[in-house]
Parts: structure tokens; C-alpha cells; sequence
């Protein structure tokens, strides 16, 4: 039984303490912490009402190291959890370093003044976490997260050599509402309209944002248009599998998304540099934010389902093959178990789990750790037991595309 700080009060934060607390064999005390403390005590509010477990929460600016620092020291986790925003990752590290404690995160570093996220902010941290004797866990959310794991439990079991890798992400949920971000509006847009960019043949393949398209019928969903995008993953996947010859990532969007999306880009609104709006500067897409709602309040009023997963062409004693492996996550029933809908749930009980196997031993090491150097094997065995199943499929072929 460990002790653990959880950093961020958005969906996902909300399904990680939630999912922590059904969990208390492993997570005997939870402390949340968030810039606003309120959102923190609704949370506490729900799982204390859905489960009998008492959160305690705190205030806290994850960009201040020093105040950080001393919330760590004081509430003494055996991990932080950091489901803050990826710009306050670097000084959440820093104080886990500072605290003498280990990390993981769900999404890379990236900076406020430019669309640009890698892993080598994160990974430059390798020597100071492995000097300290310290863990840092890298990406343990869905994508990145989940599809690494699949990956790897693809490589260990499934296939001998992986020739081609696609990861597909499909949303198939709907608000009913003209334009909403299943996710922090203001990540979501960077992430969207961010040049594409795939792994083929030893080097980076990049295109203009949304330019690829392609239907695939996704079970339990339907037919849906996806889009050719980078996304974190490619970078590591490509880094501890060298010998996959093309790595891609697609992702669904609707018509009505896209056509919102295209305006506010024409107009401005997407910008990430400051203008003057009546004497004073402001950030457009913050401004943005500011208007659109608030992902965590999606959960009542979104119904459907989302499917990720990978497929994987190689070979697997000496016979080509492809395998599909997948799953499949309701809103409704998402939001029934935690108050979130399917994306935050899909983000926050892989981190829950990622957290909890580093708590019990069974992944552990000291230095900066992607999910792909991990054993998927305990990792899978979670996602079963959790909320999250998994199936695995054989194709006929490779995908046509």
C-alpha cells in the first residue's frame, strides 16, 4: 500500500483518483492537487460518494518547482502522478528530483510559445533520475500509453518481427453539440493542426495537417474518416523498434469538427502568439478555450463509443501476418463508473495502472522509461481487469492503404 500525489483536476485527473480509489489495496492514501482547489473537492466530493474513500486535495501552481517541491515533501507520495498540462512537466520533474520521489506522466513536454512536442526535453532527464535512483515513467495514457503497450505485447507474442505499424484512434462519441474537444481545447487544436508526419524507411515522412484522409469501419462504431497525424508514440516506437519499416497514426474527425476547426484556423482564433485586444495582449487560442466547453462536463450528454488500437503487419514463424489488437470503450458506461466520458477514461485508467504497477514492483528501474521497455504482460493483464478489455484479431491482409 503507497501513498501518492496526484497533479491535474480535469476528466483525466477525475478517472485516475476515481479508478485509484476502487483500488485501495494498492493506493492506501490519495492527495489531489490542482491550481483550482475547488475542482480537486468535487472530485473528492464524487469518489467519496461512489466509493467511501476520503481524497484529500490541496491548491497548487505546477509551474512553481519550489511550491511543488514543498507539497511533495509535505504530503511525502511514493509517486507523482502528473495529469497537469504537458508545458508544467519539466517542473513537475524537477521537483520529483528535488523530492526525492518518482514520476509518470501521460503526455510529452511541450513549450506555451510553440506547437511542438518530442521527447528529448524528457529524455535529457535520463542520467539526474537514474543518479537519484529514481523512476520517471513516460506517456502511460492511451496514445501514447495503451497502443505502446499493444505494441509491445505485439512484438513479445504475436509476431516475431513488426514490418509496419499503424495505430488508429477512433472517437465515435457525440455530444449533440456543433463544436466541443473531447480534451483540453487548447492541446487539442495544437495537436490537430500540427503538420502531419510518419516513420518510413529510417527517416521522418511530413505533410501538411490533415491531408491524408482515409474510411475505415471501425467495430462497434461504424465507418468513420480518419486523418493521418503525428502523434508522441511514432518518436519512441520508432526509437525502441528500429527495425519497423513504417510507423503511422491516424485519428477520426467529423465533418462538422473539421469545418469549425478550418474557420477559426482562417480567422485567427487558433494562434498561439500573442495580439492587442483593447490595450492588452491576449493569447487567441486561449481566448478560444475560454468560450468552448469545458471537456470534463461533456460526460452527461455523450453518447457512443471509442475504439483504438493497433494493426501490425510481419512475420510470425516464418508466415506473414496481421494482427488487430484493440478496444472498445462506452461513454455511457464510462461515465456511470466514474463521471467522465470515454476519452478522460480511456487517458486515466492507464495511468492508474501505470502507477500501480510501479508501486507493486512489477515495473520498476532508475532513469527516464518510455511504456515500449516495459513488460506489457502484468500492463494487459490491468487493462482486462479494469475497465479497458482488449481483443486480439487476425486480417485477412494488410490494410490497403
Amino acid at each position: 500500500m503507497s501513498r501518492v500525489l496526484v497533479i491535474g483536476a480535469g476528466g483525466v485527473g477525475s478517472v485516475a483518483v476515481h479508478k485509484m480509489a476502487m483500488n485501495k489495496d494498492i493506493f492506501s492514501h490519495i492527495t489531489l492537487a490542482s491550481r483550482t482547489k475547488s475542482k480537486c473537492d468535487a472530485i473528492a466530493l464524487s469518489v467519496k460518494q461512489r466509493t467511501g474513500v476520503t481524497v484529500d486535495t490541496a491548491a497548487l501552481d505546477a509551474d512553481d518547482v519550489a511550491a511543488t517541491t514543498a507539497l511533495i515533501k509535505a504530503v511525502k507520495p511514493a509517486l507523482v502522478v502528473n495529469l497537469a498540462l504537458p508545458y508544467q512537466d519539466l517542473a513537475i520533474m524537477d521537483a520529483c528530483l528535488a523530492a526525492g520521489v518518482s514520476y509518470l506522466d501521460t503526455a510529452n513536454y511541450e513549450t506555451r510559445e510553440e506547437a511542438k512536442f518530442e521527447y528529448s526535453w524528457q529524455w535529457a532527464y535520463q542520467d539526474r533520475f537514474r543518479d537519484a535512483g529514481l523512476m520517471a515513467l513516460l506517456g502511460s495514457g492511451f496514445d501514447p500509453g495503451v497502443t505502446s503497450v499493444f505494441s509491445t505485447y505485439t512484438k513479445k507474442h504475436l509476431l516475431d518481427r513488426i514490418d509496419t505499424l499503424d495505430i488508429l484512434d477512433c472517437n465515435g462519441g457525440d455530444t449533440g453539440l456543433p463544436f466541443a474537444t473531447n480534451f483540453n481545447p487548447e492541446i487539442n487544436i495544437r495537436e490537430v493542426t500540427a503538420p502531419s508526419r510518419h516513420w518510413e524507411n529510417g527517416q521522418w515522412i511530413e505533410g501538411p495537417a490533415l491531408s491524408h484522409k482515409q474510411v475505415f469501419d471501425f467495430d462497434q462504431v461504424g465507418p468513420k474518416n480518419m486523418y493521418l497525424m503525428y502523434h508522441e508514440e511514432l518518436e519512441s516506437l520508432a526509437k525502441f523498434y528500429p527495425e519497423i519499416k513504417r510507423i503511422r497514426f491516424w485519428m477520426t474527425f467529423g465533418d462538422s469538427y473539421l469545418k469549425h476547426l478550418d474557420v477559426l484556423q482562417n480567422v485567427g482564433m487558433t494562434r498561439i502568439d500573442p495580439v492587442m485586444f483593447q490595450g492588452r495582449e491576449i493569447i487567441p487560442i486561449e481566448f478560444l478555450k475560454a468560450l468552448l466547453p469545458e471537456p470534463a462536463s461533456l460526460g452527461p450528454i455523450t453518447k457512443g463509443k471509442t475504439n483504438i488500437g493497433t494493426i501490425a503487419t510481419g512475420v510470425k514463424d516464418g508466415k506473414a501476418r496481421t494482427v488487430y489488437v484493440n478496444n472498445v470503450c462506452d461513454h455511457e458506461e464510462a461515465y456511470a463508473e466514474t463521471g467522465n466520458q470515454a476519452v478522460s477514461y480511456t487517458t486515466g485508467v492507464p495511468a492508474m495502472i501505470g502507477a500501480a504497477l510501479m508501486l507493486t514492483g512489477q515495473w520498476k528501474g532508475a532513469g527516464v522509461f518510455n511504456m515500449e521497455q516495459l513488460d506489457p504482460d502484468p500492463f494487459m493483464a490491468m487493462l482486462n481487469q479494469q475497465g479497458l478489455p482488449w481483443k486480439v484479431q487476425d486480417l485477412d491482409a494488410p490494410l490497403a492503404f
